[in-house]
């Protein structure tokens, strides 16, 4: 009974991902999302994409780290990724967090899961690397379908956004280079400033 405690716990704990709300909109425009529906949208992108990640991947281990990679924003709050002073300590703010969530779970889960999270953050391995390309095509995905919303509001341009998310290629070439066209197009059609 114990583990099951254990377990439970965890799972009641995670709910508050729920309440993590980031800076992209949905694409209906009605609300921000929140962080946990941004892990299950990256978990379909997975399964659906995982065709154009650059080595093959283990699916199931790729959808087990999308859905866990985010879990530490529950105390470490969402980091856009503009942000550069919020970047200056979110690795300490999210070690932390790691810490103090993997750790209700029983040994071996805790374990596992804080296992493909540090995974997930190095970014040096096949299924590591194209998770986190997911992770950067979503919120462009958005950006483009919102007319760039998140994008205008903090005064993102076109150079910065390449910048940030060059590292898809590492993950996917196939899937960096739509990313590359979206941003041209969102640039011609004023959603993006250059």
């Amino acid at each position: 009974m114990e583990r099951l405690h254990k377990q439970i716990q965890f799972i009641l704990e995670i709910d508050r991902l729920k309440t993590v709300i980031r800076q992209t909109l949905l694409t209906d425009r009605s609300r921000q999302e929140n962080s946990a529906e941004h892990s299950w949208h990256l978990a379909i992108m997975a399964l659906l994409l995982s065709e154009y990640a650059n080595q093959p991947v283990d699916l199931p281990r790729v959808v087990k780290m999308v859905l866990i990679h985010d879990l530490v924003e529950i105390d470490a709050g969402d980091t856009f990724i503009y942000d550069d002073k919020g970047h200056q300590d979110k690795a300490e703010r999210e070690q932390r967090a790691a810490e103090r969530l993997f750790g209700l779970l029983p040994d071996d889960q805790a374990g596992e899961l804080k296992s493909l999270w540090e995974e997930f953050e190095e970014r040096q391995t096949p299924d590591a690397r194209f998770a986190s390309a997911l992770d950067r095509l979503h919120p462009m995905l958005h950006n483009v379908q919102t007319e760039g919303a998140s994008w205008r509001k903090h005064g993102i341009t076109s150079d910065l956004v390449l910048a940030r998310n060059r590292t898809m290629a590492e993950g996917s070439t196939e899937l960096w280079e739509y990313a590359q066209a979206m941003i041209e197009e969102a640039v011609r059609k004023g959603y993006l400033e250059r």
